[in-house]
């Protein structure tokens, strides 16, 4: 086994794809692909599946890629300390629901950390997605929410994935709306008061089940129903429309201005974000700085 072979396995393992990993290590594809099969016959695991759709870590896959970075990480740390070496570029990916307050941290973490060069992904996509994101480890660290109607669903999701939930803040349901809608001037709304306004929520694919929604309450129905994909585009729906969405109330004036408010929501429910990964990976040091700067941000 040698250093080389764990950073192609890392490689494949950050592009998802042979022939992209092939592309940036500057050889060939057979050679990556045979470099692999000989480290995989010299420790007898399977390291990545191999299918006609493409290439997926294996579950002693995941495990041996938690080693891996481990063990390149602090070689590059010796190589710099010693032969005073140009470190490789640093690699993080987050993926998470909808919240300003995880690209808070991600700026933050860019800032004070970032080196001259640097691979970082921030992945704002739908529920199902960060779980399968952070089972393959295509990103190390996933954002999202329980509350008592998903918890269920999404403890099996994570139990069969090797994953565990770490909670950020248990919050008590929100709206988000246009700083110019009638409601803003109340210190509290009733769900029957939202009825005249469009609902707006994230669309969640092929996996739109109401347990996987990034709004609770998602099995209330709603007159005015839009789903959208991205944040800037619920957000300036939100001002042209006058619709409002539900979340936890954390909202960021320096993201997204002073136009979009958030007021509290009579309900008795509550909103328990956290982070998942791994149970079994250790995790690298930037994934540890954007933790903390989740807590900051949250903070704040």
């Amino acid at each position: 086994m040698t250093l080389q072979q764990l950073k192609y396995v890392i490689e494949v393992a950050n592009r998802g794809s042979m022939n992209e990993a092939a592309k940036r290590l500057f050889i060939s594809q057979p050679s990556l692909s045979n470099a692999i099969r000989d480290l995989e016959e010299e420790i007898h695991i399977t390291i990545f599946d191999r299918t006609n759709k493409g290439i997926s870590l294996s579950k002693e896959g995941v495990e041996f890629l938690g080693y891996a970075r481990q063990v390149v990480e602090q070689a590059e740390l010796l190589e710099s300390r010693y032969l005073d070496a140009k470190p490789s570029p640093q690699h993080f990916a987050v993926s998470t629901q909808h919240y300003a307050f995880a690209v808070n941290a991600f700026v933050n973490l860019v800032n004070q950390y970032g080196q001259d060069e640097y691979e970082l992904a921030l992945r704002e996509t739908k529920t199902h997605e960060i779980i399968q994101d952070v089972k393959s480890l295509r990103s190390e660290i996933g954002i999202l929410y329980f509350n008592e109607f998903n918890t269920k669903v999404i403890n099996k999701l994570l139990k069969d994935a090797n994953l565990q939930f770490n909670s950020l803040f248990i919050a008590k349901p929100h709206i988000f709306i246009s700083a110019n809608n009638p409601l803003s001037r109340q210190s509290i709304v009733t769900i029957d008061q939202l009825h005249p306004y469009p609902y707006l929520s994230f669309e969640q694919g092929e996996y739109n089940s109401f347990h996987f929604s990034e709004e609770i309450l998602s099995t209330l129905s709603h007159p005015k129903n839009i789903r959208v994909n991205d944040r800037a585009t619920l957000f300036n729906l939100l001002i042209g429309l006058n619709g409002y969405t539900i979340s936890t109330g954390v909202i960021s004036a320096d993201l997204n201005g002073n136009e979009i408010i958030s007021v509290p929501l009579e309900c008795d429910e509550s909103i328990n974000v956290g982070w998942i990964c791994h149970k079994n990976v250790a995790l690298s040091k930037l994934a540890t700085v954007y933790i903390e700067a989740l807590h900051e941000a949250i903070g704040e």
